[in-house]
This record gives C-alpha cells, sequence and structure tokens, in this order.
C-alpha cells in the first residue's frame, strides 16, 4: 500500500471491496504487522476526532501495546476533519490517516480501512463518541477467546441507549423485526444487528467481495463472511455531545435495500438464481412493464365486462383487455427491458418478428390466464378483478421466461 510521506496520508484503494487474505505490503515507518486495526470512518468530526484518537490510544496501549493501529478514514469533510487527524500524526505514531475525496458511504469507508489495515483482527468504532471505547477491551477478550467477530450490543445484559425518543426506539426496533423478516439466517444471528460497533477475524472475511448498501456493515459482514462463532458484549449507545446526527431516513431505505440485497445474492435464493441463470435485473424491468400493463388490462378489462358499461361475458373482455395490454408491453420491453438486444436487430421486419413471437407467447399465457381466473372465480374468490390480478401473476413468470428464450434472442446480428 502506498503512503505518502510528504502528508502522512494513505493512499485510497480502488479495487473491489475485497480483504486480502493476508495484510498488505507498505513501504513506510509503518509497516510492522500488528494484532488488531480499528477504522474510525468520520465526516464532518473536527469537534471529536482529537478526543477519540486520544481516548482510543490510552486505552488500547496499556490492553496491547505496539500491537495496534488506529485508522481515521474521513471523507473529505468540509470541517477538514482529516487535516485535524493529520495533525495528531507525530503525537500518536500508531495512527494513520485516509482522506477520500471520490467516494462518500461509511460502510465503504469502512472496508477501504480495512484494506490498508495490517491487523488480523479488524474492528470499526464511532467518531463521535456514541461508542464508549472501554468496551473495545472486552469486544477484543471475545476474539480472543475465539469468536470470530464480536459484537457490541444494545441488546443484551449491560446494553441500552441513554435517551433515545420513542420514535426512534420505535424505527429502531421495527427495522429490527423488518430484518428478522427477510433475512431470519443473518438478522437472527446477533441481538443487535444495527450495530456499528464490533470487531471481526480477518480470515472471516477474506478474499470476500463485499457489496454494502447504505451505512450498516454488519449485515453485510455476517451475510457473506465465514463467521461461525460471534460473540455480544452489552453497551450503552451515548448521545453526542459534539458535531452533528448522521441519522435520516435515507438510512432506513438503504437498510431495506440491503436487506433484499442480500436475500437475492446469498443462501438458497442465490443458489437458485446461480443454478438457473436468471436475470434479476431484466426480469424485474419487465415486472414494471407489466405492471403498467395491468392497469391497461384492469381498465379495458372493467370498461367492457362491468354491468354499467358493456356488459361483455367474462371470456372475451378478458381476451380482449389482454390483447390490447400485450400490445402497450411490447412496446416498452422492446425500447427499454430488452433494449440491449432489440439495438442489434433494427428495422421494421425484425420488430414486426419479435412481436408476433411476443404476442404468441403472450396469447398463450393468456390462456393460461383465463384458465386460472375462471378457476380463481369459480372456485376460489368469486370477486372477478382480484382473481384476475391473480391471473396476471401467475403467467407473468411464463411470458418472461418465454420470451426470454425465444423473442428477444441475439440472432441474425450482422
Amino acid at each position: 500500500m502506498e503512503f505518502d510521506l510528504s502528508t502522512g496520508l494513505l493512499s485510497v484503494p480502488t479495487s473491489k471491496l475485497t480483504i486480502d487474505e493476508y495484510p498488505p505490503e507498505v513501504s513506510d515507518i509503518h509497516s510492522n504487522r500488528v494484532y488488531f486495526s480499528l477504522v474510525i470512518p468520520t465526516f464532518k468530526e473536527r469537534d471529536n476526532i482529537e478526543n477519540i484518537v486520544k481516548i482510543l490510544s490510552e486505552l488500547l496501549d496499556n490492553f496491547i501495546p505496539d500491537n495496534y493501529e488506529l485508522i481515521v478514514v474521513d471523507d473529505d469533510s468540509p470541517d477538514r476533519t482529516w487535516e485535524v487527524a493529520q495533525s495528531l500524526l507525530p503525537d500518536y505514531p500508531q495512527l494513520r490517516v485516509m482522506r477520500r475525496q471520490q467516494e462518500r458511504g461509511l460502510s465503504s469507508a469502512v472496508i477501504r480501512g480495512w484494506q490498508v489495515a495490517r491487523g488480523d483482527v479488524l474492528g470499526v468504532i464511532d467518531g463521535d463518541l456514541q461508542h464508549p471505547p472501554e468496551v473495545l477491551t472486552q469486544l477484543l477478550e471475545k476474539v480472543q477467546q475465539g469468536a470470530d467477530l464480536a459484537v457490541a450490543s444494545r441488546h443484551v445484559d449491560g446494553g441500552g441507549v441513554s435517551s433515545w425518543s420513542v420514535v426512534r426506539r420505535f424505527l429502531s426496533r421495527g427495522a429490527q423485526v423488518l430484518g428478522l423478516i427477510i433475512l431470519p439466517g443473518v438478522l437472527g444471528r446477533v441481538s443487535d444487528p444495527m450495530s456499528g460497533y464490533f470487531m471481526v477475524k480477518r480470515s472471516a472475511i477474506a478474499n470476500v467481495t463485499l457489496n454494502p448498501v447504505g451505512y450498516k456493515i454488519l449485515l453485510e459482514v455476517i451475510g457473506r463472511g465465514m463467521v461461525r462463532e460471534i460473540g455480544e458484549v452489552g453497551y450503552v449507545f451515548r448521545e453526542r455531545t459534539e458535531g452533528e446526527s448522521k441519522v435520516t431516513w435515507k438510512q432506513y431505505v438503504d437498510y431495506i435495500r440491503h436487506l433484499l440485497r442480500l436475500r437475492l445474492t446469498t443462501g438458497r435464493v442465490a443458489k437458485f438464481r446461480q443454478k438457473v441463470n436468471f436475470p434479476l435485473g431484466r426480469f424485474l424491468r419487465f415486472g414494471l412493464v407489466g405492471l403498467s400493463g395491468v392497469f391497461v388490462d384492469m381498465a379495458v378489462f372493467y370498461l367492457l365486462s362491468d354491468p354499467a358499461t358493456l356488459a361483455l361475458p367474462l371470456t372475451p373482455s378478458k381476451f380482449i383487455a389482454g390483447e390490447v395490454a400485450v400490445f402497450n408491453n411490447f412496446l416498452w420491453n422492446d425500447a427499454w427491458t430488452f433494449a440491449d438486444v432489440s439495438i442489434n436487430q433494427r428495422g421494421w421486419r425484425k420488430r414486426l418478428k419479435r412481436f408476433l413471437k411476443f404476442n404468441v407467447i403472450c396469447l398463450a399465457g393468456l390462456v393460461l390466464n383465463i384458465i386460472v381466473l375462471n378457476l380463481v372465480v369459480n372456485f376460489l374468490i368469486p370477486n372477478p378483478y382480484i382473481a384476475n390480478l391473480i391471473a396476471i401473476a401467475v403467467t407473468t413468470i411464463w411470458n418472461f421466461w418465454v420470451n426470454l428464450k425465444l423473442s428477444w434472442r441475439v440472432t441474425d446480428v450482422k
């Protein structure tokens, strides 16, 4: 890892977010390997950084002297937090500083810090002193006792929050419950999956490409890493004394996105996708186009079948409505879902050919749709509109998969 002696700053890695099995070699005075590397991600923490570096250094000097490093990773704070940290280098030989100017985000900052770390154990702590530093020694003891991952938790004995509002407590617990529903195999292993205060053995996450969304990296470590044993230590989350809170609604949205991504890229779902080579992104676009077709279908179906309008029989109403929706869907799929294929097969003849195949496949799906519609109306749910929605859902996968294989194929491309 390159190190700029003139500024004292670490170079920012530009590779994918993967932790090497062995610490990187560096060509500076800090080249000795250490036991523990603690990353402190910062953004606008000018008023806190000196204090936290002082407290952490004193604590770790007593517990593992000369066998640790502190890595401040600052996202180019407008208050120049990185510059304050840089000024501390002469007084704290275990301190290293990275200034990121091209990337943003707490999770990726942590990973970039771990990529340059020289420790066998990698940790993270907030730079605002809301995580009590004294808990570090207890976490290190958990790792020394055999844990692959040691997590500071607000939800075990000795844990809690100091003065959160009812709304924030509700959101925190709600996020945890939602996570248990979406990803029980990951969130069920720890009491505080939203914790940003933990440490993990390098070997548990080595050579794994991490892909975090938002600010909670613990989910990624548990979901993708080879974490066998987990230890937890209670801590009380403190309120800020300096700086400003980074918690926003966007972080809760990112948390949900992260859960869904992990759900789709790990475990049985991921193995199934790999086995069948299912193009999820294209299917989602196809689904959105299909959703527009649902509105077209339902509107035409209502106009044709409702007693207050034309009052046509159920089957012909459904057939006509479905055909109108098919035409709508073809136009959008050809221009968006399968645009990478259709752009190489230009001309009205080829487009007509694609439409005819699309129409035949969807008509076959429409027959299936009508069968399902009648079965549901006659044997399960008498409401024709609910039954129609169920029938549409059943045939969506049929339409996508067969069209993928037949209608939009990379053939006859010059």
